[in-house]
């Protein structure tokens, strides 16, 4: 028998970043329904942006401000503009987390907000638009979907397993080592899957849908709300190495419990945090691997000493 909770039951502040979630999905619908309409610009190669991103963020921002005009705002398109400055209460934000599926009409894209207080993550949504699906998470009281208490699956094998992951797409990637990277997990899962939105991929790992999630290159806005779904799920989550300090480093791994040790040993040795006899057995076989393609090589050459991801 599923446990539900109602609206009433929710923190507080959970329920003002859903109002903020809602209203900004609706932003978004409309915006869809033409969507060659709307106006985009790029950040950098393959890194775009929409006046429905910011739209979608100024809502997104005046909600929680007019609720509690005390926080700080910490979000993908205004950065630390809004909100107060060195508040113990931290709004995470992006509005608008899969842009390239929903500028290509691809109805895979999110909302994600978190509430962090001095650092830790107490709140946390994803919304869906397109499926109207909710996921909400407070510390402690665990995961929800559309009201309806959500598990990481009960999964135990990397090999039975269906895994998300999101492929390198800016200037600069090192697409050699996520060749390798694809190539051991698809010859160990049943299934590597790219959906291109990581919120999204971290609320399918909380509701049981996919086995486990990584990728690199995240900002905190990516990870955030995700991240806390994951965990009051029951599930673990961390960088590459297994750490449980993530948010601010660049590279995301979560699963079930059992399949997260067993993609560790998988992840790891591509880890920034990563030994240097690691890294340097990682870039001979990039280098290697882009010779054989013919694949340019990254911006930054990956070697040994390196304390930077690609």
């Amino acid at each position: 028998m599923s446990t539900t909770t109602t609206s009433t039951s929710l923190h507080p502040m959970l329920n003002v970043a859903i109002k903020a979630a809602r209203a900004a999905g609706s932003v978004i619908n409309r915006a869809a329904l033409d969507v060659e309409a709307v106006r985009i610009s790029q950040k950098q190669i393959n890194d775009f942006v929409t006046e429905i991103d910011t739209a979608a963020e100024d809502i997104i921002v005046q909600t929680l401000l007019s609720a509690y005009p005390q926080h700080g705002i910490l979000a993908e398109e205004s950065g630390t503009k809004h909100g107060k400055r060195n508040a113990d209460h931290v709004w995470i934000i992006d509005p608008l987390d899969g842009t390239t599926n929903f500028i290509h009409g691809f109805p895979v894209y999110s909302i994600s907000i978190a509430l962090a207080y001095k650092g830790r993550i107490e709140q946390a949504v994803v919304y869906d638009p397109a499926r109207n699906d909710l996921f909400t998470a407070t510390h402690g009281r665990g995961a929800f979907l559309n009201d309806r208490r959500i598990r990481v699956s009960k999964r135990k094998q990397l090999q039975d397993s269906l895994i998300s992951t999101g492929f390198p797409f800016r200037a600069g990637d090192d697409y050699a080592q996520y060749l390798q990277i694809f190539t051991e997990f698809s010859q160990r899962t049943a299934g590597l899957r790219r959906p291109g939105s990581a919120a999204l991929d971290l609320a399918y790992v909380a509701a049981g849908f996919t086995d486990g999630f990584f990728e690199t290159g995240l900002s905190i806005w990516d990870i955030a709300a995700g991240s806390l779904l994951v965990t009051e799920a029951g599930g673990l989550v961390g960088n590459f190495t297994g750490e449980s300090d993530f948010l601010e480093q660049g590279e995301c791994m979560a699963a079930t419990p059992r399949v997260y040790g067993q993609m560790v040993p998988l992840l790891n040795q591509y880890s920034k945090f990563a030994s240097a006899d690691a890294k340097r057995e990682v870039a001979t076989r990039s280098k290697a691997l882009r010779q054989v393609l013919g694949i340019q090589a990254p911006a930054i050459e990956p070697n040994a000493e390196a304390s930077e991801a690609p």
